[in-house]
């Protein structure tokens, strides 16, 4: 059944490789408009382009730092139920894909922070100067 463990394995390295590729797509080349389809969504940073740009970039920084800790902590974490059987493989990736979600999830937390410390509600960046 070692199929089993090296189909959960790979399994279990799609979100982490998600986390890395959209990261860095989101950081270095963040879409120049605002849209729904790609990017990072929120009422905040989709009030105009700097707070688009921003929240973008802030995401996907740390989604790429996320993406690679991630990796290591699944391998790490799956490499010692190598031998186990089916029941316990699938028990194992099961709990480690939730976590990984959780992480995808909670990962708007500190963007949304970020964005409200850096921007007004109307989405002008605290401290300009006003014209």
């Amino acid at each position: 059944m070692m199929w089993f463990f090296w189909f959960m394995f790979i399994c279990d390295l799609l979100i982490p490789a998600t986390f890395l590729i959209c990261g860095w797509v989101m950081w270095k080349q963040t879409p120049e408009k605002i849209n729904r389809r790609v990017g990072y969504h929120s009422k905040r940073s989709m009030k105009n382009t700097e707070t688009w740009k921003f929240a973008n970039e802030h995401c996907g920084r740390l989604w790429w730092r996320i993406g690679w800790i991630m990796l290591f902590l699944s391998v790490a974490v799956q490499l010692p139920f190598m031998q186990s059987g089916k029941d316990i493989v699938g028990i194992m990736g099961g709990v480690l894909c939730t976590v990984q979600s959780l992480f995808l999830i909670v990962s708007a937390v500190p963007t949304e922070i970020a964005l409200k410390k850096t921007f007004t509600e109307d989405g002008k960046r605290i401290g300009m100067p006003l014209p």
